[in-house]
């Protein structure tokens, strides 16, 4: 009996597993709802749970790298100013020639102290070194729409966790009701048995049966007492909020409906698998262009003044350099051996993944026909089970049925109602786990993440 009362809560390892808030000053939080539906209650954990916000952040990282790699595509302009003093003949020679103060009396082995105070700008842009900028950029913008997709499937995990947490809870509390009942049965017959034993037409030993009945029927009522005390709490840490209320309304909001499809093309997993992929052969392209030439220009212009020598100067560059690498101790080759190894290992865990997902769309699948089924049945278990007991009762009230007969009707009952409420339960669990497999929101109107790739 005692597992036929355990709330599951497996969704724990998800709370335990997810990472901290960020946020040395996190921004005021609206008051959530006084009571729930599933579908508020899946908007707001969307917006509010941790996960949501660090998977934010990671995509805000992920878009940072691509201005990162695109920097070293654009021309790079620098100021720059120093001023020196010197008497070391090549450099104070240097300063007389840049400040147009040379004579012939000047002594080359010994011209003297001077200074120089110098300000230039320099501008440098790369022409060409073999497309690896183009390809640095166009796998950070791959990576992005990974951590896009990455936190889309973040969402899809939490969604399918606040249903089953709200169904959790919507079940705790009929078992709750059920036990409810079931203690005020006993009771009832408690009675009546302990006015016949004081009628002298019934043993003490009938009576104490149906006692120690009553104090099972109380236990069973505190453990389902404090799984919904649990299921509550689970509840709210996935909304994203230490305390609040947990009132639901199970009929409230659009219901789920299985869906008409079950390919699990959809699923962001997937998609997010693919992006990694198209970033590992970009990273190949990348490293192939190792053995390829780069091209740089160049430019500057500065202008000079030396309060010593009282004279001034100015002067500009210009030119490209080419470089071609002839030998690299074959760093090249590795480096693309490393790049294509990647590449096959993301391609193998994507095969394993699509093996892995059918498999799960499969599961979901099964376990809703399962359950439709347990509670077709345990519906015609529950009818008669209640028409068993009340004619029972009647019939103990008579006389005619003995304490342990009618302890076994109630148990039957009791029994019957609560596998009626998990099957209930396991239903609407496995309609949101089929939606999660096949890739699909949980609820039709609300909109899936946006997944634009950084142009």
């Amino acid at each position: 009996m005692l597992m036929r009362r355990t709330i599951t809560v497996s969704l724990l390892f998800f709370m335990l597993s997810a990472g901290q808030p960020l946020a040395a000053n996190p921004t005021p939080q609206p008051a959530p709802p006084t009571i729930w539906s599933a579908h508020e209650a899946v908007r707001f954990a969307l917006a509010h749970n941790p996960d949501s916000t660090i998977g934010q952040q990671r995509l805000i990282k992920a878009q940072a790298a691509i201005a990162l790699e695109r920097s070293s595509m654009a021309p790079q302009i620098s100021l720059s100013s120093q001023y020196s003093q010197t008497n070391a003949p090549m450099y104070s020679f240097g300063n007389i020639l840049n400040q147009g103060e040379f004579s012939n009396s000047i002594n080359f082995n010994n011209p003297g102290r001077t200074d120089s105070l110098n300000a230039g700008v320099q501008l440098g842009y790369r022409l060409y070194n073999g497309g690896r900028d183009q390809a640095r950029v166009k796998a950070a913008q791959e990576d992005a729409s990974a951590s896009q997709m990455e936190l889309a499937t973040t969402h899809a995990r939490l969604a399918f966790e606040i249903v089953r947490a709200f169904h959790g809870i919507a079940q705790a509390m009929e078992i709750i009701h059920v036990d409810q009942s079931a203690v005020e049965a006993v009771l009832s017959s408690l009675k009546m048995a302990q006015a016949r034993h004081e009628a002298g037409v019934l043993l003490m030993d009938a009576v104490l049966d149906l006692e120690m009945q009553l104090s099972q029927a109380k236990e069973n009522l505190i453990q389902a007492q404090h799984a919904l005390a649990l299921s509550r709490k689970v509840f709210l840490t996935l909304l994203g909020v230490e305390e609040g209320s947990t009132d639901i309304i199970p009929e409230a909001g659009p219901g789920q409906e299985p869906p008409l499809s079950t390919a699990s093309g959809a699923r962001f997993e997937l998609k997010a698998l693919d992006a990694m992929i198209d970033a590992a052969q970009t990273r190949v392209r990348q490293a192939e262009s190792g053995s390829s030439p780069t091209l740089d220009s160049f430019a500057g212009y500065s202008v000079e003044q030396g309060s010593i020598t009282g004279g001034a100067g100015d002067a500009w560059q210009a030119g490209v350099k080419l470089q071609y690498p002839l030998f690299d101790g074959h760093r090249t080759s590795a480096e693309v051996a490393k790049a294509t190894a990647g590449l096959a290992e993301l391609q193998g865990k994507r095969h394993k993944l699509e093996l892995a997902i059918g498999l799960e769309v499969e599961q979901a699948r099964l376990a809703l026909r399962e359950a439709e089924e347990r509670l077709q049945v345990t519906e015609k278990t529950v009818a008669q089970a209640k028409e068993s007991a009340e004619i029972n009762r009647a019939r103990f009230g008579e006389g005619v049925v003995l304490p342990s007969d009618l302890i076994a009707v109630e148990n039957r009952l009791t029994e019957a109602t609560i596998r009626r409420t998990m099957a209930k339960t396991a239903r609407q669990i496995a309609i949101a786990d089929l939606r999660r497999a096949s890739g699909l929101p949980q609820f039709d109107d609300l909109p899936e993440i946006s997944l634009t790739k950084e142009p």
